[in-house]
């Protein structure tokens, strides 16, 4: 079975909810899981009714289920913290004092909030011995394939930077203190061994995704939300990432046949729309896992259970 379960799309179209029924479908086949918030909107809470913290915690009234709620600004912060003490080990203080100017710029960038939530994505996998289950409700389809597409790019990076250093070591020991201290300097070199070890985070998460994760899709009945799941699909191809099918959330209930006001006129109308939109969306290479009807009140509590039965996404028994 695979341990992990990664629910994206489009801002809005309810990977929050889809995720969290996911997860106490997980927890009533006796499965331990954790529902992992990665969305800075944090709507884990309101649909559990509980608060939580970046911690895994038990949700109330629902044995075998866990949860947490990752703060992005927090973890570019405590990334930052990290490496200004890592300098301050390696570095001269007025060394570290313009490196970390820079370190500051760097972080007010785009690319700074999916390093440092990646590096708190990868700790929660290789912390995830107690759980046979966890499930990620990701954020916007934008913001998560440039995370997932960071353990392939940094590894090169990171290779390159690696070889680099090796070299400088080369040439200058070579002049300073001749060809025996090279490979002693290398062993204790403190930045290959920082090098070494996010090269090797970096392949855990890469081996993980592929391997041992199932992506899906949440998208609404509508021509956006339909496109960005389409390109969404080309991206996880391309980056070899399995896309296990599609949840079709928020469609619109028809109304009993004997009813013909306004509003029955306009929900069929609506109907018959939305059932074109589905019929494109079945023409996708990816299966539908589920389609779910909206509900005319927030999806907690019991309504939560019931988007759980609707769910064809069966979890695997505990090996």
């Amino acid at each position: 079975m695979t341990r992990f379960a990664f629910f994206g799309g489009k801002g809005g179209v309810g990977k929050t909810t889809v995720s969290a029924a996911y997860g106490l479908k997980c927890a009533n086949a006796d499965l331990e899981t954790l529902v992992v918030s990665t969305d800075p909107a944090h709507s884990t809470s309101d649909v559990f009714d509980q608060q939580f913290s970046d911690e895994p915690e038990s949700v109330s009234d629902h044995d075998g289920l866990h949860a947490m709620e990752i703060d992005p600004d927090q973890e570019v912060e405590d990334h930052l913290t990290e490496l200004r003490r890592q300098l301050g080990e390696q570095l001269s203080p007025a060394m570290v004092n313009e490196v970390s100017m820079q370190l500051e710029m760097a972080h007010q960038t785009p690319g700074a909030y999916e390093a440092a939530l990646f590096d708190r994505f990868i700790d929660v996998m290789r912390d995830a011995d107690d759980f046979d289950r966890i499930v990620f409700d990701t954020a916007p389809t934008a913001g998560t394939l440039r995370l997932l597409s960071l353990p392939e790019f940094l590894q090169g990076w990171i290779q390159g930077l690696l070889e680099k250093r090796e070299k400088s070591i080369e040439y200058f020991e070579r002049a300073a203190l001749g060809e025996d201290r090279i490979q002693e300097m290398r062993e204790t070199d403190p930045i290959i061994a920082r090098l070494t070890e996010r090269k090797q985070r970096f392949e855990f998460a890469g081996e993980v995704l592929r391997e041992d994760a199932a992506f899906h899709l949440v998208c609404n009945p509508d021509q956006l939300s339909i496109r960005e799941t389409r390109r969404t699909m080309d991206t996880l191809r391309e980056a070899d990432l399995p896309l296990a099918g599609i949840v079709v959330n928020k469609l619109t209930p028809s109304p009993d046949p004997e009813e013909d006001g306004r509003g029955a006129r306009y929900l069929r109308e609506r109907v018959a729309t939305e059932e074109e939109r589905l019929a494109e969306i079945r023409e996708f290479d990816a299966p539908v896992l589920a389609e779910i009807e909206t509900r005319t009140s927030e999806v907690v509590g019991s309504l939560l259970a019931d988007v759980a039965g609707e769910l064809a996404i069966e979890p695997a028994p505990r090996p």
